[in-house]
């Protein structure tokens, strides 16, 4: 399935909005409860357009680009956690959103939880997909560093074929126009400079000082479930089970057959997980 096949039935919303300094894209479909989707390093709405038509029958889905991502405002400073999360509660209030649910893929999951631990009273509930923020790695954070940097320097097909190869546990996965999509980001004038800015979190000093703690994730009261993988480039699924252990109402969910994209990789199987938990009844 192709992304416009995706969603060309959908009464949805493409748009820019100004959050602060930054004039943000954004998408919106459906109505009810909000959930607002968030992609990883590098990344752009699109990461989510296999999601859109299902969450919709149920939500007002909101999507978005990051600052410095996609076709939001380039950045001229490297972006870490707390400036990610202050542009999250300003979009909250641009859109008029009083509280959401929240799902984050990679730097959307770090985002997302850090967000959770600053601003309980803007979460309903959490799906953590593949998330970032409790590792630091060396190996995993060059080859992210290396892959981004070079897509985004010399946009050929093969380089962000390759970059985009490395997020799937099955290469086919990778559509020609998935590649072209991300090709027309990084082709935009001056987005290698912001790519450096992005990938700052890849550097160790940094990434430390912007880790996920126990003490943030033990003081999330809201209900999370941790999606991770049978094949995530990015590490282990005991450290997403660790995660959700550590969340007083956390829970675990292993998706088998993707890699770092389950929401595109193996969509029924995640739609289902999301409309299942963000729809169950609240205890008590």
């Amino acid at each position: 399935m192709s992304i416009w096949t995706s969603v060309n039935t959908l009464d949805f919303s493409l748009r820019h909005v100004d959050v602060g300094p930054w004039s943000t894209r954004v998408l919106e479909v459906g109505s009810g409860p909000a959930v607002v989707l968030m992609h990883g390093t590098g990344g752009h709405l699109e990461a989510f357009t296999r999601n859109l038509e299902v969450l919709s029958q149920h939500f007002r889905v909101i999507a978005y680009d990051f600052p410095g991502h996609g076709y939001t405002t380039h950045t001229d400073h490297d972006l870490e956690l707390p400036e990610y999360v202050e542009h999250l509660r300003q979009l909250l209030g641009v859109l008029g959103v009083e509280k959401a649910h929240l799902c984050g893929e990679s730097l959307g999951g770090w985002v997302a939880i850090k967000f959770a631990a600053a601003h309980p009273e803007l979460v309903d509930r959490l799906v953590l997909n593949t998330p970032g923020g409790t590792m630091a790695t060396p190996e995993v954070m060059e080859r992210i560093r290396s892959l981004s940097q070079a897509a985004a320097d010399n946009p050929t097909p093969e380089a962000v074929r390759t970059r985009l190869e490395w997020l799937m546990a099955d290469a086919s996965s990778v559509t020609d126009e998935l590649v072209d999509v991300r090709r027309g980001v990084y082709s935009q004038p001056g987005f290698p400079d912001s790519m450096r800015h992005l990938l700052c979190l890849q550097d160790p000093e940094i990434r430390q000082r912007n880790l996920v703690t126990d003490e943030e994730l033990t003081s999330i009261a809201a209900p999370a479930v941790v999606v991770w993988t049978s094949d995530d480039p990015s590490g282990p699924a005991g450290e997403g089970m660790k995660m959700a252990e550590t969340m007083p109402n956390g829970e675990f969910q292993l998706v088998t057959g993707a890699g770092h994209w389950p929401q595109w990789e193996q969509a029924e199987t995640y739609n289902k997980i999301m409309v299942e938990f963000l729809t169950r009844p609240t205890v008590g």
